[in-house]
């Protein structure tokens, strides 16, 4: 078997915690079985009916004993879930300042962007000691983003985006699973997380062919669609602009608001009659089936890109 181990090597910032979380749950379940096959046991070898004519005792109330045996159990059910929603909402959000990598799921691969338009299939290369966030979609079926060494699991759904992050504290090399049975070569969707030093990541970034960042390959699709015959910047064409939008509140028609993110925007190209903008009809067309998904994750960032709003021309003002 090798070189054995219970768990898997610890090589982020949550896999600590995790596994002691693990720990206390066997710790308790082991404790609480010994003690329950103990007294069963006990009490049946210790009140076992030795005669015929023996009858049993009916049972008197004690009530210290029923709230003990509620009380204890109680307590340590509400560690748990507290240990665990902490751990839970750490995983879920991550820092303003993460490295963004955009990964797409498909039968039976994993398709990853860097920010920086680099490219990998079955691995992905991230610099050590640096949040790294995970904005990751799925082009045909359900799969699932699993790194043990990172105790990060994460369902990659189609149709929309999900997010997860991890902060590397080891170099080395860590196998990447999907845990979602997709298919019938599930068990070949493998790869590879490389972590490296912050000098060789550069230089690893920096090799190789580079067709460009992702907001610039998405200012290229962006023309190359005609979006910018309807998107102007000065708010004066069918459609609202898109500067600064991201982030922004939105006021939709019929009232209501929602919040620019990436899956409002992916909802946008690809069913941009879901979410009317209050002052506008609808006439933009459906870009699915038109646009890849990794065309889609192109604009996005381009848009993202583009910066703050305008600021409104001043009252009485050429407009």
């Amino acid at each position: 078997m090798g070189r054995f181990s219970f768990v898997p090597e610890q090589a982020s910032t949550f896999a600590p915690g995790v596994d002691h979380l693990l720990y206390f749950l066997l710790a308790v379940s082991v404790f609480f079985t010994l003690l329950i096959f103990g007294a069963i046991f006990y009490f049946a070898i210790r009140y076992r009916r030795r005669s015929d004519r023996e009858l049993p005792h009916p049972p008197h109330s004690g009530l210290t004993l029923e709230i003990v045996w509620t009380v204890i159990p109680f307590g340590l059910t509400m560690v748990m879930f507290t240990w665990g929603a902490k751990i839970f909402f750490s995983e879920s959000r991550p820092p303003d300042d993460a490295m963004q990598v955009y990964v797409v799921g498909k039968q039976w691969m994993w398709k990853l962007e860097h920010m920086e338009g680099k490219r990998e299939i079955n691995e992905l290369h991230i610099p050590l000691g640096r949040p790294v966030k995970l904005t990751m979609t799925s082009e045909d079926v359900i799969h699932s983003f699993f790194v043990p060494a990172f105790r990060t699991k994460e369902d990659v759904v189609p149709g929309k985006y999900s997010v997860t992050w991890f902060q590397p504290t080891k170099t080395g090399k860590y196998h990447l699973f999907c845990a979602e049975y997709c298919g019938t070569n599930h068990s070949h969707m493998i790869g590879w997380v490389y972590v490296m030093e912050p000098g060789d990541y550069a230089n690893w970034l920096r090799g190789g062919q580079q067709g460009g960042s992702l907001a610039e390959a998405g200012a290229k699709l962006f023309q190359d669609l005609a979006c910018s015959n309807c998107h102007h910047a000065d708010n004066s064409g069918r459609c609202p602009s898109l500067v600064g939008v991201f982030g922004s509140s939105v006021k939709l028609a019929g009232g209501g608001t929602v919040t620019a993110d990436e899956a409002y925007l992916r909802e946008s190209i690809l069913q941009p009659n879901a979410k009317i903008v209050a002052g506008y009809q609808p006439v933009m067309p459906t870009f699915q089936g038109l646009v890849t998904e990794e065309g889609v994750l192109q604009l996005v960032e381009y848009i993202k890109s583009l910066g703050t709003k305008p600021a409104a021309p001043a009252s009485g003002g050429p407009r």
